[in-house]
């Protein structure tokens, strides 16, 4: 069953780390269940995009609206740079937040509260209103800054989903892969979901 806070929409970040797949399929899981989405990607997430899924990014309106077109609900997407957008305020209703994939830059401004651009202060929205704030970071390895800055996220309730895909179901996709991953995302979000087969399941 869906939170009804769910139906408030939920705002979607995408970083400059690997692993845009990711986002862009937790977007679509949350389109086709009709919630709304709030989408907000930095430079380095675009670039991302570009390289490992070939988008086309000097269109970027054009690009969103060819790759989500097909849903009922349309995502709405705020530039990185648009501090005075609507999820950059407390007044502003949303379920909660996503950063996925979330880079260590992104991790180091949530936790010094930085604010430095319409993503962070988005996720500094969500931990002053205290709703859920969930991020994927995914970088290998880890120095002890990294870790001592999600220490500080994950001690103010920040969910942290690491990118780490199983293997128990026997995957025989990268899109199962992904699923499972963007299931658990989505678990840790309150939103019910049957992207993966769960330990257990027949």
């Amino acid at each position: 069953m869906v939170e009804s806070a769910s139906r408030e929409g939920w705002v979607v970040g995408i970083t400059g780390a690997s692993g845009a797949v990711y986002g862009v399929r937790l977007c679509e899981a949350l389109l086709e269940r009709g919630l709304q989405v709030h989408l907000v990607i930095t430079e380095a997430g675009w670039r991302v995009l570009r390289e490992e899924l070939g988008w086309d990014t000097s269109h970027r309106q054009a690009t969103l609206e060819e790759k989500f077109g097909r849903f009922a609900v349309k995502p709405r997407y705020y530039p990185i740079a648009d501090i005075g957008a609507s999820i950059a305020s407390g007044s502003f209703r949303t379920a909660g937040m996503a950063i996925v994939p979330c880079s260590m830059g992104t991790v180091s401004g949530l936790s010094q509260s930085a604010s430095g651009n319409l993503l962070e202060r988005a996720a500094d929205v969500m931990l002053k209103e205290g709703r859920r704030l969930v991020i994927v970071p995914r970088e290998t390895p880890l120095h002890a800054i990294h870790l001592e800055n999600m220490l500080k996220l994950a001690r103010m309730g920040v969910r942290i989903v690491p990118a780490m895909p199983a293997f128990y179901h026997k995957p025989l996709s990268m899109d199962e892969l992904v699923d499972f991953m963007v299931g658990k995302v989505m678990d840790s979000m309150g939103i019910d979901n049957e992207m993966f087969r769960r330990w257990g399941d027949a």
